[in-house]
């Protein structure tokens, strides 16, 4: 039996943890807070990968925290800027002493009779231990920390040089005068590429299929001068407004009018990389935009890799790894000292714990959403899991502030239980999200469900979270409360 207890008990210390960490101080002052974190480290995602030119795929000003304005002086920042900026934050918010590193946690059990969860964990000694606690807050990201996706290839043991997946990248890989095959179309590949092209003697991108790929200023000129004349907390405000209202503008014309948004974005990309590269085969993808997430290159760095012929792009379908390279299905040959495999993640929701209610374990399929946040059935319970289609902070704050409306609501109803419940065992449900990258489709099958009305239908839409989450009623008819 579990012997300590805390009213919140948050699984992950990175960007969302620490986070809703913050939130939870400010908000809900009278709770008791503890983080427990699987790695010996803060910052998640941001101190895990390690790779050449790691940076964000969204801006700082709506990926920071609405809490603490972002100062520093790009938009599109690398991540060992946004590692420090989460270990700032952690150390400004008194977060720091709320985190237990080395505790992997392995299962979730609630009780109704007790109204708590006991979470076991294992410590990095090996050592199991529990604690129990009234309210779960899964903070754990959405991908498998310890190993990323790669396909089984072909004859990759006949392959003289190494193969590494970006998640698993480490200081002692030398790319300098090397030929690189980096093999993947999506965020981290375009991330890669140019920076590896600073240094390698020459650079191929392999793709499968092309991905859509936009400029964007590594430096907003505006922010700055916000920055240099209202201040930070206005500066950041009014920028993080700008840029999602923007983002949702660009998404809802992608949606609306898929053909305008794909020509325009194809025009842009034949404008840097110049008439004579074939757009048609390597930059123009079979979806239309924002069925996937579109990837985006500070200052065009991968165009002006490909203009200075430092880096090639290659759309084809690889056969077999070969001693020297790679062996492709049109019959071309790829020659290569080291292969990067910038094939994806694995999804693992909830950190991969697993959770069970009054003795009965749950499997993530059966569960169904709740605003975006918890899960029908299932008391006491919230997951944090950001946007498919803009800045994942953005859901995150929403979240986390939600949680602090519901305690503080239990709290002055003298209630110590909420679960959200569908009366209609026969409502129809449909996937989670609608989204066709490979990632998710991969993992399809074992992520819960959304219903086809609100609040079992997840939104992607920041407005509409913004009047749910931190305006709506907490006691809205579905959730149930009780002592």
């Amino acid at each position: 039996m579990a012997d300590e207890f805390v009213d919140v008990l948050i699984v992950g210390a990175g960007l969302s943890g620490i986070g809703a960490a913050s939130h939870l101080q400010r908000l809900c002052p009278g709770r008791s807070v503890a983080i427990l974190e699987a790695r010996q480290s803060l910052g998640g995602t941001w101190d895990l990968f390690r790779y050449p030119g790691i940076r964000s795929d969204s801006d700082m000003y709506t990926l920071g925290y609405s809490f603490r304005p972002w100062t520093g002086t790009k938009s599109i920042a690398d991540g060992p800027s946004i590692l420090q900026y989460l270990r700032d934050t952690a150390r400004e918010q008194g977060i720091e002493r709320l985190i237990r590193f080395g505790h992997r946690v392995r299962r979730a059990m609630w009780s109704s009779d007790e109204a708590q969860w006991t979470v076991d964990f294992e410590r990095d000694s090996g050592e199991a231990a529990s604690i129990r606690c009234n309210f779960l807050l899964a903070c754990s990201g959405y991908y498998d920390y310890t190993e990323g996706y790669t396909p089984a290839f072909p004859g990759r043991e006949q392959f003289a040089g190494r193969i590494v997946h970006p998640q698993q990248w480490t200081e002692d890989i030398d790319y300098t005068g090397k030929r690189v095959v980096v093999i993947g179309s999506g965020a981290t590949a375009v991330t890669l590429v140019p920076e590896l092209a600073k240094h390698a003697a020459h650079v191929t991108m392999l793709q499968r299929s092309p991905s859509y790929v936009l400029t964007v200023p590594s430096v907003d000129r505006m922010a700055g001068w916000l920055l240099r004349h209202m201040g930070p907390s206005s500066a950041h405000g009014i920028t993080r407004w700008r840029n999602l209202m923007l983002a949702m503008g660009v998404f809802a014309l992608c949606r609306r009018k898929p053909k305008f948004a794909r020509d325009t974005m194809l025009k842009l990309v034949r404008r840097q990389v110049g008439p004579d590269f074939d757009v048609d085969t390597h930059f123009t993808p079979k979806y239309n935009p924002w069925e996937q997430r579109l990837c985006f290159v500070p200052d065009g760095d991968l165009f002006k890799a490909i203009r200075e012929k430092r880096v090639s792009v290659v759309t084809d379908r690889i056969e077999s790894f070969t001693e020297g390279g790679l062996k492709l299905a049109s019959g071309a040959e790829l020659p290569a000292d080291l292969v990067v495999t910038a094939t994806g993640l694995k999804l693992k929701l909830i950190g991969g714990m697993e959770l069970g209610v009054d003795g009965r374990l749950l499997q993530s399929s059966e569960l169904v959403n709740y605003k975006g946040i918890m899960f029908s059935g299932v008391p006491n319970f919230a997951s944090v899991f950001g946007y498919t289609n803009a800045s994942w902070t953005l859901k995150a704050d929403l979240a986390s502030l939600f949680v602090c409306r519901l305690l503080n609501h239990m709290q002055q109803a003298g209630v110590r239980q909420c679960v959200p419940r569908a009366d209609d065992g026969s409502m129809s449900l449909q996937p989670w999200v609608d989204f066709s990258s490979g990632y998710f489709q991969r993992a399809m099958d074992q992520l819960p469900k959304q219903g086809l009305k609100k609040p079992w239908k997840l939104n992607q839409n920041y407005l509409a979270d913004l009047m749910t989450l931190r305006f709506g009623a907490v006691d809205d008819g579905v959730m149930r409360f009780s002592a």
